[in-house]
């Protein structure tokens, strides 16, 4: 296994929670690195800039002061995920703040840079980078990001559309350093599952929309309690990036899930749809196909604690399966 060294001994479960847009708050992040996952979310959650700064101040302090009161079973590290794409403005802006946080985990997506793996390691931190396919992943790891993110088919967001099974496989061929896998996780046999295959840490999203910390309407938390993976549809319309939603929120706007249009690939937003009125992620929905394993809306340390219990559970039956 090639877990982090940031990581180990940190860990209640190998288990990292992905950055939700406008969902991940520092509630959610606290709560999740409390319980003993690594908790994240995207920078550009935080609008204004000034909001970014008094984040990683509370979520530094009140971690340090959890760690302090609890130096046998400490917190896990966090997480800020930075858009590596020429639409993010704000890109230099919020490394200056990682950098004054000495922020322990960079997760980069759409798009690698070297200067930016180079920046993260100068201050002793590490960079996760997702990838949707093995070019994406060659290139991440030949431009020094240390591990690597395989977003397979059934992540919610922006979501690849190639097997986990394929693509860990594909990775493992000339990789062996960390590498997390995401898609349609959302229990703790399929935390065990995703080792199993090779990962060394499973990425969940989806379930902690669910949680009572999380950022979003009570409706849509109940959506992933009351809908299943039947009600997901994956498409380009929304930010010119593939990914997937849950077509009863699409149809509430007004539109046919099942009848589309294909987005302007070139016309990448990601605060609201290209080429739809309505908004992703407020008004149209993002999930993963993981989401019958959500059954009530819960604590975030009450899914940790739930999947912690199921991962312990999967891996004695292997031991002993009578």
């Amino acid at each position: 296994m090639a877990t982090p060294s940031i990581m180990v001994g940190k860990l209640r479960i190998p288990v990292v929670a992905a950055p939700l847009f406008i969902i991940s708050n520092p509630d959610l992040v606290i709560a999740q690195c409390k319980a003993g996952i690594v908790g994240s979310f995207p920078s550009l959650n935080a609008r204004p800039i000034e909001v970014l700064d008094e984040w990683l101040e509370r979520i530094t302090t009140e971690l340090k002061a959890y760690d302090e009161a609890n130096p046998d079973a400490p917190s896990a590290p966090f997480a800020v995920n930075q858009i590596v794409h020429r639409s993010n403005d704000r890109l230099d802006q919020d490394m200056d703040l990682c950098e004054k946080y000495q922020v322990p985990i960079v997760i980069t997506s759409l798009g690698a840079k070297v200067e930016i793996n180079e920046r993260v390691h100068s201050w002793g931190g590490i960079v996760l980078h997702d990838i949707i396919n093995n070019k994406f992943a060659k290139k991440a790891i030949e431009k020094g990001a240390d591990g690597l993110i395989a977003v397979a088919a059934g992540a919610g967001g922006h979501a690849g559309a190639l097997s986990p099974f394929a693509l860990i496989q594909e990775i493992r061929d000339w990789f062996d350093g960390p590498l997390l896998l995401s898609g349609s996780i959302a229990n703790g046999n399929a935390v065990l599952a995703a080792q199993a295959m090779g990962a060394d840490l499973a990425y969940i999203g989806s379930a902690f929309i669910a949680t009572k910390e999380a950022n979003a309407d009570l409706a849509y938390k109940q959506a992933l309690v009351d809908y299943a993976a039947s009600d997901i549809v994956y498409t380009n319309l929304f930010t010119g990036v593939h990914g997937n939603y849950l077509a009863p929120s699409i149809t509430a706007n007004g539109l046919d899930p099942e009848n589309l249009p294909t987005s302007d690939a070139s016309q990448m937003n990601f605060g609201s749809g290209g080429n739809a009125e309505a908004k992703a992620w407020k008004d149209i929905w993002g999930c993963g196909q993981g989401i019958g394993a959500v059954t009530a809306i819960v604590s975030a340390g009450e899914l940790v604690e739930r999947l912690s219990q199921e991962y312990a559970t999967a891996k004695a039956k292997l031991v002993s399966p009578d």
